[in-house]
């Protein structure tokens, strides 16, 4: 045995999963080309690139919801982006699509994220001539930022699945909101995203005091189950039966049942509406969005101090705009304090 056997057993499970999944051989490609890997198909290499990026270190210190909370167990990006790779991985294996691609686009989807959860990406909105979208932040880093400027090279698959994984408000199937992943491995990991988020917020919201298991919507309790691991099942349960109907179609999609699609729709509205607009997230929102302001204000007046995650050629608000989205929670805080602007 040696490695051209390695690389064609892999190549020969790769022919094995079903006719809608995404393959090496039927790719877009990469941008630049590269020599074929005899250890690896392109998408684990796309998953192990992701997971060695420095982007991926620094969401153990990124805010989900709550910003500087009392407790270790509170969710942080990082956790967050495990829990919608092992969802995600469990609705790819069990549909025969492609786990390499799911993994690599559910690894890589909040890369972008800037401190402060969604509050410091609202606030860098406001701030930047273009905006700024977490999801376009995220293909920014993989295509321009890592490795000192080069980018990491990713599938034009894995790539797409990162820009297209978000949904802003939109229902949890919605084909509206920031695109429409053109792999069904990208599908499974926008739906995967609402369904760890919402029941992982739900676990730090019950901690926090702020809710309790009885007062989420009756009908998703009804439907979901009353705790968290039944939750998640019956949402992965109901995505695999559903969405493996549409695969003997000419329209293959990554879906929920009516009633679980009603379900967890109501249980995303009850959180916008009690725990993300919460008098008390909303303080710890104010004090990131505050810090984010007074940074990018002040690195707009020193370029200089700007590091080196960011592209010398670029504008200043574009420099300042990447430095600060790229920053942990507390390294913000710090470098606020130690710039005295808090």
């Amino acid at each position: 045995m040696n490695l051209d056997s390695v690389r064609q057993d892999l190549e020969a499970r790769e022919s094995w999963l079903s006719r809608v999944a995404a393959r090496e051989t039927t790719s877009k490609g990469r941008e630049r080309a590269e020599e074929l890997e005899p250890l690896r198909l392109a998408y684990q290499l796309d998953r192990d690139r992701i997971i060695h990026t420095r982007a991926f270190r620094r969401l153990k210190h990124k805010t989900q919801v709550f910003v500087t909370p009392d407790s270790d167990h509170v969710v942080t990006r990082m956790t967050h982006t495990i829990e919608v790779q092992q969802i995600a991985r469990t609705i790819a294996r069990a549909l025969n699509l492609n786990e390499d691609l799911t993994e690599a686009i559910a690894l890589g989807h909040d890369l972008g994220h800037t401190p402060f959860g969604h509050a410091g990406e609202e606030q860098l909105a406001r701030l930047l001539p273009d905006g700024f979208r977490h999801n376009e932040q995220s293909l920014r880093i993989v295509d321009s930022l890592e490795r000192d400027g080069q980018g990491l090279n990713l599938m034009y698959e894995t790539r797409d699945g990162i820009l297209c994984h978000s949904k802003g408000r939109a229902s949890v199937t919605s084909e509206d909101g920031w695109g429409q992943p053109s792999t069904l491995e990208g599908e499974i990991v926008k739906l995967s995203d609402s369904i760890a988020y919402l029941n992982h917020d739900i676990q730090d919201s019950i901690r926090a005091e702020l809710i309790a298991e009885a007062y989420l919507p009756r009908l998703s309790r009804d439907v979901l189950g009353d705790d968290h691991s039944t939750r998640i099942e019956a949402l992965v349960t109901s995505c695999v039966l559903a969405s493996m109907r549409t695969f003997e179609t000419d329209h293959p999609t990554i879906c929920l049942n009516p009633i679980a699609l009603e379900a967890i729709d109501k249980l995303r509205d009850f959180m916008f509406e009690r725990v993300y607009g919460h008098e008390r997230t909303l303080e710890g929102a104010a004090l990131g969005q505050s810090v984010i302001t007074t940074l990018f204000e002040y690195y707009m007046s020193n370029p200089d101090d700007i590091s080196g995650w960011s592209l010398p050629q670029d504008p200043v608000w574009r420099r300042a705009a990447d430095y600060i989205s790229g920053m942990t929670d507390h390294y913000a805080l710090d470098q606020a304090r130690v710039l005295k602007l808090l």
